[in-house]
């Protein structure tokens, strides 16, 4: 399984070979330079810099090039107009990038770092290295230090990964192995947690901010058979009902990330949980059922929650590709799927392809199927997986109480501590 941490890994042991002269150089260059965050970056002595136009060409004794243009060079001159050096973020204004701002000349120094005079103020810039190597390596991008995330079906992964979560308080390295879980597979059970209410709120300070709704920030769900079909309740998940698999909150412009369900109790007869990889089934379905793929990823429908008070609504694809996500959103709540909002000539096909969408959804195939124990924390990827339950089929109390984390928020963690675990490594 790759992971796009490790690739981070080789980096760093390039740039140890090239600041040692790739000879095991006992003299290693140190950089002199500051980086324009608040990073550390292992050293990576250039070996040429050459102006051309508005570009400057970097070239690594490896053979690794970058073009920096002049403006994004001057952008990022720390402490001199480009980077403040308090808070390491850009302050200059783009309506301030005359055109006189040139490179006079672009060095090397002795350290390996990359020096710009300016031609217009007479200015000199040093560059780190490491700071530029890692962007030449691709580095800065947004998929940088997170796992790579990878489908699954029930043959493939067996059974929902699980983290000992008596720890999670305390031990950044749960709480990165349950992110790292949350990132590759979109799911991961917590286990061994505390059985107290508001536990979510404890361990999200360690994760990051929740993520406000209509429920709150921390919601109850207390399924119990008698309350089945009892008006008083306003979410079908406090009633002893099924729920097929699904996705939470379709009716917002971007759905929560993710979703944390804290078992408190759980006594009652049946109500066993499920979860559906939906990147899996998009997978499949677009694969072998390419005509239902198109009609569940372009014709859309009005999601709309009922509840007393609240008018949440969105139109969207039930296969949703939200701009710059390689994984579509799943917007699959049968409950709050109101109206169909496409040509009439439409609407008959794609209720085909939603039933097929549905019943593949629930097949032994795509769907694991475990029951929740008191102090199970099922965590799960709200946008891509898809999660259920069976209808109880006795007596007896479940209680759950959840929180909504987005998936900024989960990558930003991960990218900390993934970081932050390589510099101990190394």
């Amino acid at each position: 399984m790759g992971s796009r941490a490790n690739n981070n890994d080789d980096h760093t042991r390039r740039c140890d070979t090239l600041a040692a002269g790739g000879v095991g150089t006992m003299n290693t260059p140190v950089s002199r330079a500051t980086a324009p965050d608040f990073y550390h970056y292992d050293h990576c002595p250039l070996g040429a810099a050459v102006v051309e136009g508005d570009f400057v060409h970097l070239r690594w004794p490896d053979d690794k090039k970058l073009a920096c243009h002049r403006f994004w060079l001057r952008e990022n001159a720390v402490g001199q107009g480009g980077i403040d050096i308090a808070t390491r973020e850009g302050i200059l204004d783009p309506a301030d990038l005359t055109d006189d701002i040139a490179v006079k000349s672009a060095a090397v120094d002795d350290s390996g770092d990359l020096i710009i005079e300016w031609a217009h103020d007479g200015q000199r810039s040093a560059y780190h290295a490491g700071w530029l190597r890692h962007v030449a390596d691709n580095q800065h991008r947004p998929a940088s230090w997170l796992p790579e995330a990878v489908s699954w079906t029930t043959d493939s992964i067996g059974e929902v990964p699980r983290v000992d979560g008596s720890r999670a308080l305390e031990s950044d390295d749960v709480v990165l192995s349950l992110v790292n879980n949350l990132l590759i597979y979109g799911a991961c059970v917590l286990e061994n947690s505390p059985t107290h209410e508001g536990y979510l709120l404890e361990l999200a300070e360690r994760i990051g901010p929740v993520r406000d709704s209509n429920f709150g920030m921390l919601w109850d769900v207390k399924a119990d058979v008698e309350l089945a079909g009892d008006s008083t309740t306003n979410s079908t998940a406090n009633t002893g009902f099924r729920l097929g698999p699904h996705s939470d909150l379709p009716t917002r412009e971007i759905p929560p990330g993710f979703q944390f369900l804290h078992c408190l109790i759980n006594d009652a007869d049946g109500g066993e949980s499920t979860l559906t990889d939906g990147a899996a089934l998009v997978e499949a379905i677009e694969r072998d059922h390419p005509e239902a793929f198109e009609l569940l990823s372009t014709r859309h429908w009005i999601f709309f929650n009922r509840g007393p008070g609240i008018d949440h609504r969105w139109s969207a694809p039930i296969i949703d590709y939200l701009p710059g996500c390689d994984t579509p959103t799943i917007r699959a709540f049968y409950p709050v799927r109101a109206f169909p909002a496409m040509a009439n000539e439409d609407v008959s096909r794609s209720y085909d392809a939603l039933r097929l969408f549905h019943r593949m959804a629930d097949q032994p195939e795509f769907e694991l199927k475990f029951r929740l124990t008191a102090g199970d924390i099922m965590c799960f990827d709200n946008r891509r997986v898809l999660h259920g339950r069976d209808a109880f089929t006795g007596s007896g109390k479940r209680h759950l109480q959840g929180v909504y984390i987005d998936r900024d928020e989960i990558m930003s963690r991960g990218r900390a501590l993934n970081r932050a675990a390589r510099s101990i490594d190394h």
